[in-house]
């Protein structure tokens, strides 16, 4: 029940903070900060009111969803999808936590993880999976190219 209880926290900490940041215009930083505050110091101010297990990991798995809300909508814009890589992150976290015990950014890096995962959903279903990369590729090299050689037409001027 706890083990659920926390998919529970990941799925709504990256549906809510993607929520906040797309609905109310409050920005990335300031929807995950404002949810995670209010989260955190719930559990700060009545800890007994859940097990000591659930205490502790709560607030390191709603952080670490808001993460994935942070999102922009241009790159990932369905809730579903949104849910699904807070499962994936919470499956991550529960299970590589013990690994990264001392390391920074393991819920940064466990979010990026299930972000990409999601992300990449698309070109594993597509029959022309190395051709749609490549092309990807290309228009975003190609895209750089243009913006670094207009810089250094201004630049000479």
């Amino acid at each position: 029940m706890e083990t659920f209880i926390l998919y529970l926290v990941g799925i709504i900490g990256s549906t809510a903070t993607y929520y906040v940041n797309t609905k109310y215009r409050q920005g990335a930083v300031r929807s995950s900060a404002l949810l995670t505050l209010i989260v955190s110091a719930f559990l700060y101010f009545f800890p007994h009111l859940l097990s000591t297990y659930l205490t502790q990991y709560i607030p390191a798995v709603f952080i670490g969803a808001s993460f994935i809300g942070m999102v922009s909508k241009t790159q990932l814009s369905t809730y579903f999808g949104l849910s699904l890589a807070g499962v994936i992150f919470t499956t991550i976290l529960l299970n590589t936590s013990k690994f990264f015990n001392g390391y920074g950014g393991a819920l940064g890096t466990s979010a990026c993880i299930s972000l990409l995962v999601i992300l990449s959903i698309p070109y594993f279903k597509s029959p022309r999976k190395m051709t749609v990369g490549l092309l990807l590729l290309r228009k975003t090299i190609m895209k750089k190219g243009r913006k670094a050689s207009r810089r250094s037409v201004d630049l000479s001027k």
